[in-house]
C-alpha cells in the first residue's frame, strides 16, 4: 500500500508539474498573444508572464516588429511596349494583430501577390524613360496602393523600394551609346566655350594694352608740348628782358644774310626801324674821300664801297 500511494503521488505532482508548464505562457517584449479559449478568441496578451488554462486555451504569437519581404522579379510591359524586368522589395509592420491572423491565411503571400500585380499596373502606363527615371513615383504609389488594401489586414507597408529596373539587352546597348554621344557632345560644348572665353580675355586683354598705350602715347605728346611751350615762354621772356641796342645790332649783322635770299619782308619794331633808316641816311650824306691828284684812275675800292653803300639805300627802299 505504501508503495502504491508514493507512486500516486508521483503521478500527481507529474500532473501537476505538466499543468504548470502549460499553463505559463512567455510573451516577449516585442510581441503579442492572441489567446483562444475552446476555439474563440479570448484576450491579447502583452509582453510578460501569464498564465493560461492548459488544454482549454491555445495562445498565438504573433510578431509585431517590422518586416521586409523581397518581391520576386517578373517582367513587365511599359506603354512603349517595351520589356523590363522589375525586381522590388517591401517592408510592413503588423498593427492590429487580431486583423492579421483572422482576417488572411497568409499575409505575407498576400502581400508579395498584390505588389506584383500593382507593379505591372503602375508600369504599364508608363513609357521607359519614365519608369528608369520615376523610381520614387512608383514606389509612392505602389506603397500607396498596397497600404489602402493591407489596411483591413492590420498591415502597414512602410516602405516600398524598386530595386533595378532591368531593360532588355539591345535597349541597354542604345543607352550606352546615347550616354557616350551625350558626354562627348558635352565635352565639345565645354572645349567651345572654353575656346570662346579665352578668345574673350584675349581680345580684353589686347583693347586694354591699345588703351594703355593711347593713354601713354598721348601723355607723351602732351608732355613734348608742355615742354615746347615752356621753352618758347623762356626764349620771350629772354628776348623781353634783352636790350634794344643788342637787338639791332643782332639785326643789322643778319642784314646781309637775309640779303642773299632776294627781299624779304623782315617784321621788326616800327620805331628801331625808323632809328636804323636815320643811321643809314647819316651814312649815305658823309662825302667820300678824295683820290690823289697824281692819280688819274679811281681807286679799285672806290667802287666797292660806293656799292657797298648803295647796299642799305637798296634795302631801305
Amino acid at each position: 500500500m505504501a508503495g502504491f500511494a508514493a507512486f500516486v503521488i508521483f503521478v500527481l505532482g507529474l500532473f501537476l508539474l505538466l499543468l504548470l508548464l502549460l499553463g505559463v505562457k512567455i510573451i516577449r517584449p516585442y510581441e503579442k498573444g492572441l489567446v483562444e479559449r475552446l476555439g474563440k478568441f479570448n484576450r491579447i496578451l502583452d509582453p510578460g508572464v501569464h498564465f493560461i488554462i492548459p488544454f482549454m486555451e491555445h495562445v498565438k504569437k504573433v510578431d509585431m516588429r517590422e518586416h521586409v519581404i523581397d518581391v520576386p522579379p517578373q517582367e513587365v510591359i511599359c506603354k512603349d511596349n517595351v520589356v523590363v524586368t522589375v525586381d522590388a522589395v517591401v517592408y510592413y509592420q503588423i498593427i492590429d494583430p487580431i486583423k492579421a491572423v483572422y482576417n488572411v491565411s497568409n499575409f505575407l503571400m498576400a502581400i508579395v501577390k498584390l505588389a506584383q500585380t500593382n507593379l505591372r499596373a503602375i508600369i504599364g502606363e508608363m513609357e521607359l524613360d519614365e519608369t528608369l527615371s520615376g523610381r520614387d513615383i512608383i514606389n509612392a504609389r505602389l506603397r500607396e496602393e498596397l497600404d489602402k488594401i493591407t489596411d483591413r489586414w492590420g498591415v502597414k507597408i512602410t516602405r516600398v523600394e524598386i530595386q533595378r529596373i532591368d531593360p532588355p539587352k539591345d535597349i541597354q546597348e542604345a543607352m550606352a551609346k546615347q550616354m557616350t554621344a551625350e558626354r562627348e557632345k558635352r565635352a565639345m560644348i565645354l572645349l567651345a566655350e572654353g575656346k570662346k572665353e579665352s578668345a574673350i580675355r584675349e581680345a580684353e586683354g589686347q583693347k586694354q594694352a591699345a588703351i594703355l598705350k593711347a593713354e601713354g602715347e598721348k601723355q607723351r605728346q602732351i608732355l613734348i608740348a608742355e615742354g615746347q611751350a615752356e621753352a618758347i615762354r623762356k626764349v620771350l621772356e629772354a628776348l623781353r628782358m634783352a636790350d634794344e641796342k643788342y637787338l639791332t645790332l643782332q639785326y643789322i649783322e643778319k642784314l646781309p644774310d637775309l640779303a642773299k635770299y632776294g627781299n624779304l619782308i623782315v617784321p621788326y619794331d616800327t620805331e628801331a626801324l625808323i632809328g636804323l633808316l636815320r643811321i643809314l641816311q647819316k651814312v649815305k650824306d658823309m662825302p667820300l674821300p678824295q683820290p690823289p691828284k697824281n692819280e688819274k684812275e679811281e681807286p679799285q675800292g672806290s667802287g666797292e664801297n660806293s656799292e657797298e653803300l648803295e647796299k642799305p639805300k637798296d634795302m631801305t627802299e
